[in-house]
């Protein structure tokens, strides 16, 4: 925008040449009618317009459009110049008249600021949107179905088992199944199997009476009793002693226990939730867990998906972690660079969420600006090189190989624009796209635009 005419045709040339489609208008009362009835991704104002100047022109843009970047020119390349235009809301400035050069970095930059600043105002209204379940997020057709079937099984008095790789936050949804519960005033006591020997474990699901052993000098209740009314959290139940699991499902199918050194049998009234990350039909073939016991807890059965089956969850996950270590540590960290999230898409996350979790914890505390970027990650995902991971098969079959969506279109639009060798309005109409969509998408590819 210019209110010289033979300026505005020069500057109109010159945005074109790199690779960018361009209006102009030749005040800032006629750029601010064109930005309320169209849609763009980038402003370049001169400094001195006529009335208004551009600096003036940026505050009004930046009180308008939060999102939308302004790139100023001035003949004037003072700091005092650039330090009142970025006051003023604009994102960047380029010397009057523009290097082409500079012009084409200066507002390719600014259209990947804005793209990523929809992006996280995007994740914002997801997360508080329908993608928190109790405290989970998620939006994914693998979560839904998660999701589903927890509001589905809730009330009912059934065991149930939790499956799922490691970090994926199954006891989370063993909590969700207990606050959706007729039992959700009652206890939530959690166990972990895997994380005492088998002595101590029996002691503390049974209970001992006083003088069972060396140390019980007083009768103790164990958890079975003490969750009564309430949930039984079981937790890596395939790392339970082979020993420990015949009284485990005895007082299962009995509804009674006696506690360890204990004449007495003491009934009780838990709902069983158990949760591993254990292929437990191996283990039952391999004869290292009952079947059984197998049975008795997997009445209803409730597998959670990896992380990197879950598509954007990633992001969305990604947002409301940044959202809580930025809060705890009082930093000013609001979102993430593109790049940034490419690379948190690429990677396999082999520890699931509690991986994430990790690495944006320690992203928010290395972060030196308001976005997360690249340098921040930690080197192992940095060096995420493909977008491409694979998923579980539901069918038993092989695993499937998934990309982004955005991964499908880009490689189907460069496709079709090799098939008509380039030529961007025959592609439009193949791909039903009108020629600004287009030209906007292939920017993001980093393809250039000519006339056709």
């Amino acid at each position: 925008m210019d209110d010289d005419p033979d300026f505005r045709q020069f500057a109109e040339l010159a945005v074109r040449h790199a690779g960018f489609d361009v209006k102009s208008r030749g005040s800032a009362e006629q750029a601010l009618d064109a930005l309320a009835s169209e849609d763009f991704d980038v402003v370049l104002a001169d400094v001195h317009l006529t009335g208004e100047t551009g600096i003036e022109l940026c505050a009004r843009i930046a009180e308008r459009w939060e999102n939308l970047p302004v790139v100023v020119m001035t003949v004037q390349e003072s700091v005092e110049t650039a330090v009142a235009a970025i006051r003023a809301g604009a994102y960047d400035f380029v010397s009057k008249p523009p290097d082409p050069e500079a012009l084409k970095v200066a507002l390719t930059r600014a259209v990947r600021y804005r793209n990523m600043s929809e992006e996280v105002l995007r994740l914002r209204r997801a997360l508080s949107a329908t993608t928190m379940f109790e405290e989970i997020v998620g939006e994914s057709a693998a979560m839904r179905r998660v999701f589903e079937l927890v509001t589905r099984v809730a009330d009912a008095e059934v065991s149930t088992l939790i499956t799922g790789e490691s970090g994926t936050g199954k006891e989370l949804v063993a909590h969700a199944l207990h606050r959706r519960s007729a039992r959700s005033t009652q206890p939530f006591v959690a166990v972990s199997c895997a994380a005492m020997p088998a002595t101590l474990l029996e002691s503390e699901l049974f209970g001992h009476v006083k003088g069972a052993f060396t140390d019980a000098r007083t009768s103790r209740a164990g958890l079975l009793t003490r969750a009564t009314g309430g949930t039984l959290f079981l937790d890596e139940i395939g790392d339970m002693p082979l020993a420990l699991q015949p009284k485990l499902l005895r007082a299962l199918q009995e509804r009674t226990l006696r506690p360890v050194g204990g004449d007495d049998e003491i009934p009780f009234d838990v709902r069983i939730i158990a949760a591993t990350n254990c292929d437990l039909e191996r283990c039952v073939q391999e004869h290292t867990f009952r079947e059984d016991l197998y049975f008795r807890l997997n009445v209803v059965r409730i597998h959670i998906p990896p992380l990197r089956a879950r598509g954007n969850d990633t992001l969305l996950i990604a947002q409301a972690l940044l959202e809580r270590y930025a809060g705890l540590s009082q930093r000013q960290v609001d979102g993430m660079t593109q790049a940034t999230a490419d690379k948190l898409l690429s990677y396999a996350w082999p520890g699931n969420v509690r991986e994430l979790s990790n690495c944006i914890e320690r992203a928010v505390a290395l972060c030196h600006g308001e976005k997360l970027t690249v340098e921040d990650l930690p080197d192992v995902i940095r060096a995420a090189s493909t977008r491409a991971f694979a998923t579980e098969s539901t069918s038993g079959g092989p695993s499937i190989d998934l990309v982004p969506l955005e991964d499908v279109e880009r490689s189907y639009i460069e496709r079709v624009m090799g098939a008509v060798s380039g030529n961007k309005t025959l592609a439009a109409k193949i791909l039903r796209l009108d020629r600004k969509t287009l030209y906007r998408k292939l920017r993001c590819y980093g393809v250039a635009e000519d006339a056709n």
